[in-house]
């Protein structure tokens, strides 16, 4: 072996300094850590906002009505007492009010995911004259106010003699075009290749829609039953119009009327605060126990 082979050898089994990192990585490193600490930061300092007003909420209805005068923001009752809740259940017609809510919603909701389902399904899938038309009028009733048709739904509910009746409470909120919307934008991105085979063995329409496509669009309807829960457990203007017996109160009318003075006289924060506090409960249960599930446009995918 050449000198200059030795040489070259021992040069490689030789350990050689470590080279230095560019700056540039370093640089980059911290600066994405500072920018993700900020983000964070301000991520936090929302959330503490945002459920802030729901712990002062929480904390005053276990409160005294002088504390709650007193301190209306404390997070922490000097006294805790559960008085504004034993005062609901039992000098009140509140039990009647949430058994109201409860009935509508169910009802309402289960309506809303069958009949935005079929009409979604229909206007995604079948050819028919004056199909263009209809989903025009669709968007155009969403766009349109609520506040603006109460007086005329007053009319027609009258007319119709389901004043003052649960068949006037459920039927007009059976529909929903944002539902609907929502369901026809889910059914098209449903390759349509997943339907050939059920009509190839004879399936009709209906069939194919009931048994094919819709555990496909689980998301959809998913979102669909929290949408009409929140909207028909919250819903007040339609309730102010199609009821007025002490009977069908529902929980957001009652908890209105608490809020102007029922009852008794004074504040009351801790009796108000507490049938919202009950109120809110069903709401946020639903949306914590399917809010993965809202909307995942990648369940039911199909190879093509």
């Amino acid at each position: 072996m050449s000198t200059t082979a030795l040489e070259a050898d021992r040069e490689a089994q030789t350990p050689q300094p470590a080279r230095p990192r560019p700056s540039g990585r370093r640089r980059r490193s911290t600066g994405t850590v500072v920018a993700t600490s900020i983000t964070y930061a301000i991520l936090v300092v929302l959330a503490i906002v945002y459920i802030m007003p729901f712990l002062i909420q929480l904390a005053t209805s276990f409160k005294t009505d002088a504390e709650a005068t007193a301190d209306p923001i404390a997070l922490i009752p000097q006294t805790f007492t559960a008085a504004a809740y034993t005062k609901l259940f039992v000098n009140s017609d509140f039990p009647i009010w949430f058994g109201n809510s409860a009935l509508v919603t169910v009802v309402v909701t289960l309506g809303r995911v069958f009949f935005a389902s079929l009409a979604g399904y229909a206007l995604a899938r079948l050819h028919f004259r004056g199909r263009t038309v209809v989903f025009a009028a669709l968007v155009a009733v969403m766009s349109v106010p609520m506040v603006v048709l109460l007086i005329p739904k007053f009319l027609v509910i009258n007319q119709l003699g389901m004043y003052d009746s649960y068949t006037g409470m459920i039927l007009p909120l059976l529909t929903d075009a944002a539902g609907v919307f929502i369901m026809k934008n889910f059914f098209e991105s449903i390759p349509a290749s997943v339907e050939e085979q059920a009509r190839i063995d004879g399936a009709g329409t209906f069939r194919v829609f009931w048994s094919i496509v819709l555990p496909m669009a689980r998301p959809a309807l998913i979102t669909i039953v929290i949408l009409s829960f929140q909207g028909s457990w919250n819903e007040l203007a339609h309730f102010i119009v199609s009821t007025q017996s002490p009977a069908l109160t529902t929980l957001t009318k009652g908890v209105a009327g608490l809020a102007s003075g029922q009852l008794s006289q004074g504040s009351q924060y801790p009796l108000k605060l507490a049938a919202a506090a009950i109120m809110t409960i069903p709401v946020a249960v639903l949306f914590f126990v399917f809010q993965r599930k809202i909307m995942n446009s990648s369940e039911g995918a199909v190879k093509e």
